[in-house]
């Protein structure tokens, strides 16, 4: 972790979780979860939430059956092999089509995230669904931070993480997208590293390797563990804010070397 300076953090699966349905309070259910297993909120910590849960908790679903796939769709499902539906809702959530492998679209999503398939996933979701990314997941994740230091009286930070890809590299890591309590960008430039010479261009995603680093324990199959707590952080103070969002995240489309 960076200046870490040797903390000891711990990763907390909350896994009294049940199945979350539409209008489920997600605060709530992690409170209940939380005390069937014993578990207190200390200060400063950090609650990885899955997105697939928030989706679902918002009723933010797609019903596979009625989806009318475009003319565009069609082409797009030739060349990846997906269904011409889950095409549809990939175009639907997104702002651009960016690029189209075999079995993947990368696209620009409504929220501005770059990622496959707009963030859809058929994963964890009744047959014949899927579940976008929630609508607004800064919002989401700030309402459910609310709720939890009301109930416990003590400041914590909430991260909605979705399961993403990544330039260059196989496999998939938690990524934030939706940040509430902390900066999701830690900038260090001004400090001084070991030798005394001072960072110019040093920026810690610190969201996304927090999210990451639950993904372990949440894992991304059928693990069932939607939850994860941090605990231990030391820079918490040093990074906490009540405004934040995980706009400081995005990169600038003109700098995006990579479209």
């Amino acid at each position: 972790m960076p200046g870490s300076g040797g903390m000891d953090v711990k990763l907390i699966g909350v896994k009294k979780i049940p199945l979350i349905k539409e209008g489920d309070d997600v605060a709530d259910i992690i409170l209940k979860a939380m005390k069937s297993e014993g578990l207190k909120i200390q200060e400063g910590d950090i609650f990885v939430v899955a997105e697939t849960a928030v989706s679902k908790s918002e009723g933010n679903m797609i019903k596979l059956a009625d989806v009318r796939p475009s003319k565009l769709a069609f082409e797009l499902s030739e060349k990846t092999r997906k269904k011409p539906e889950i095409v549809e809702a990939i175009i639907q959530e997104s702002n651009e089509i960016i690029k189209v492998g075999p079995d993947f679209i990368i696209s620009e999503t409504k929220h501005g995230f770059v990622c496959a398939n707009a963030g859809i996933d058929e994963s964890n979701v009744d047959e014949g669904f899927a579940t976008p990314m929630p609508v607004d997941p800064d919002e989401s994740a700030c309402d459910i931070r609310a709720k939890l230091e009301a109930s416990a009286g003590t400041e914590v930070a909430v991260i909605i993480s979705d399961t993403q890809g990544r330039a260059f590299r196989e496999g998939a890591v938690g990524t934030a997208i939706g940040v509430s309590g902390m900066k999701a960008l830690w900038d260090r430039r001004g400090e001084t590293d070991l030798y005394s010479r001072e960072l110019e261009t040093t920026k810690i995603a610190v969201a996304d390797e927090l999210a990451s680093a639950s993904s372990i324990v949440m894992g991304q199959a059928d693990e069932g563990v939607p939850v994860v707590i941090i605990r231990g952080v030391e820079y918490f103070k040093t990074l906490q804010d009540n405004s934040s969002t995980v706009k400081p995240l995005l990169r600038p489309k003109k700098y995006d070397v990579f479209r």
